[in-house]
């Protein structure tokens, strides 16, 4: 039977700027937590997925803005991270393990009117499920994120990323997100730490990076074309792109490039100070999303 982690509870006490109350499913015999905020019976239901290395805390400035608009919120956290449980083992961590959880999700709490927000891995991941259930979504928030079809050339500042996680075991993740977030405050960038008590919590996190499609064979690789061309020829919703114009990776030049693969995609927002973790900036994306869609 393989290892499974579970961070203890009092790791997440106190967390600055996040008081909402966990809740929990069960998937294959794995723990998810996700965030499940605003009425139950809203028109929209803003589904928020994270990225690498971080969770749900990374949404905590903008949920509060959808919420207050009367709309629902839910985020989860990918197995492996945050309050989730943890693996140890660092295969079993794949692409379609992670999007077959994400499609479970959705079934099983019925997710519907979905306004897709996404940045990072939940782009990579979630840019790929529109097509599978498109009577469920309505409209896409894109941050700071890119489609895996294998067929391009990794970025330098990719590839070097992914080198450093691979031979740095027990990365620090809270440390990660106070450099790439200067104006954070220590107590919300150590939140980032929180989920894992020490390296053998952190095999979901060593894995992200080695799971980018690299090649069109790669495992995701196919599907995420299929994302592609289905964004690009049968997207009937509406968008919304926001970008942190100072991430060095998935800066404005790869944004431009993924929004004119996303049928009827406007031209993005920019946010001139925000990074590669633009939900540190949310609470003036939230704003101007909500904006673009009235």
């Amino acid at each position: 039977m393989p290892e499974i982690l579970r961070t203890p509870d009092e790791r997440f006490a106190g967390l600055p700027g996040f008081a909402w109350t966990p809740r929990y499913l069960d998937w294959t015999g794995l723990r998810v937590h996700y965030l499940d905020e605003g009425p139950a019976d809203a028109r929209h239901v803003f589904l928020c997925l994270h990225g690498e290395p971080t969770w749900a805390y990374l949404y905590r400035k903008m949920l509060p803005v959808f919420a207050a608009a009367g709309h629902r919120v839910v985020a989860p956290d990918f197995i492996g991270f945050g309050r989730s449980d943890k693996p140890v083992e660092d295969a079993t961590y794949t692409f379609d393990f992670h999007r077959g959880m994400l499609l479970a999700f959705i079934e099983r709490l019925d997710l519907r009117g979905i306004t897709l927000v996404v940045q990072d891995w939940g782009g990579l991941l979630g840019l790929t499920l529109p097509m599978e259930m498109p009577e469920r979504f309505a409209r896409l928030l894109v941050m700071n994120t890119a489609i895996g079809t294998g067929d391009t050339p990794l970025t330098q500042g990719f590839i070097d990323w992914r080198a450093y996680v691979a031979n740095t075991p027990n990365i620090d993740c809270g440390k990660l997100l106070g450099r790439s977030c200067k104006h954070l405050a220590p107590a919300e960038a150590a939140a980032y730490e929180a989920p894992f008590p020490d390296a053998r919590y952190k095999a979901g996190v060593r894995r992200f990076p080695q799971l980018v499609p690299d090649s069109p064979d790669a495992p995701g690789a196919a599907i995420s074309r299929r994302a592609r061309d289905w964004l690009s020829s049968s997207w009937q919703g509406e968008s919304f792109m926001a970008v942190g114009a100072r991430d060095p990776v998935l800066g404005p030049p790869v944004m431009n490039a993924l929004r004119k693969r996303i049928r009827n995609c406007p031209e993005p927002y920019l946010h001139a100070e925000g990074g590669h973790f633009l939900q540190e900036w949310g609470n003036e994306v939230a704003r101007a999303a909500l904006a673009h869609f009235r």
